[in-house]
Parts: structure tokens; C-alpha cells; sequence
């Protein structure tokens, strides 16, 4: 096994901690009292969905990031992409008329931007 970059283990506890509170919050609004639910907003259903969700992967890309695991890099695309791919339909969706929070177009960005970031920045393993 190589040895990682110093970066690699601080930004997997950020991302950890991402996840974790990615979970948290999604599932407040998904399953917490009238009042959480309402403090959300528009919020767009399946993106709160994809994000609750997406929170779990986050955990497990911080592990493999962590581990430095081969694998790790490929789950940062994964996670990226996909959160892009979620973005793209949120901002045709907004375009069409569906109600948004602004807020969760700056969440967003910065999902997609830190996990694109990470896949980047990797060096490529087997």
C-alpha cells in the first residue's frame, strides 16, 4: 500500500464530518417535527432526498479516503458526479417554475465542488 498525501487524511475527516451532518440535516427535514420540516422551505423533494442519502456514501468515501483505499478516488467521482447530475435537474427544474431554496443551489456547488475536487486532486491508483 502507498502512503497517501498529507492532505488526504485531514479532508477525509472534514468529509466524514460532512456526511455526517449531510445526514443530520436531511434527516431533520425529512423526518423531524412540523416546525423542521417548514424551517426547510421549498425545498425540492428529490433533492433532499438524493442528499439524505448521499450523506451515507459521503461516510463511506471519507473511510476509503481515509485508508487511502484504491477505490477511494473512484467513489469521489461517484459522489461528485452524481451530485452534479442532481444539480443539473434542480436547476431545470427551477427554470420551469418549481419553488427553490437559494440556499440549496450554494449546497449544491460546494458538494459537487469538494468531492470533484478530491477525485482531481488523487493521484490516479489501481
Amino acid at each position: 500500500m502507498s502512503q497517501s498525501p498529507r492532505w488526504v487524511r485531514p479532508v477525509a475527516v472534514v468529509a466524514a464530518a460532512f456526511g455526517l451532518l449531510t445526514i443530520y440535516s436531511g434527516g431533520t427535514a425529512l423526518f423531524g417535527s412540523a416546525a423542521s420540516k417548514a424551517a426547510v422551505g421549498d425545498a425540492v423533494p428529490l433533492v433532499l432526498w438524493f442528499n439524505f442519502l448521499a450523506g451515507f456514501v459521503y461516510v463511506a468515501g471519507a473511510v476509503a479516503l481515509f485508508q487511502f483505499a484504491p477505490f477511494a478516488q473512484r467513489i469521489a467521482w461517484l459522489i461528485g458526479l452524481s451530485t452534479l447530475l442532481v444539480f443539473v435537474i434542480l436547476i431545470a427544474l427551477a427554470i420551469t417554475g418549481t419553488p427553490f431554496e437559494w440556499r440549496t443551489i450554494g449546497a449544491m456547488v460546494l458538494r459537487s465542488g469538494f468531492w470533484l475536487a478530491i477525485a482531481v486532486a488523487l493521484p490516479k491508483r489501481s
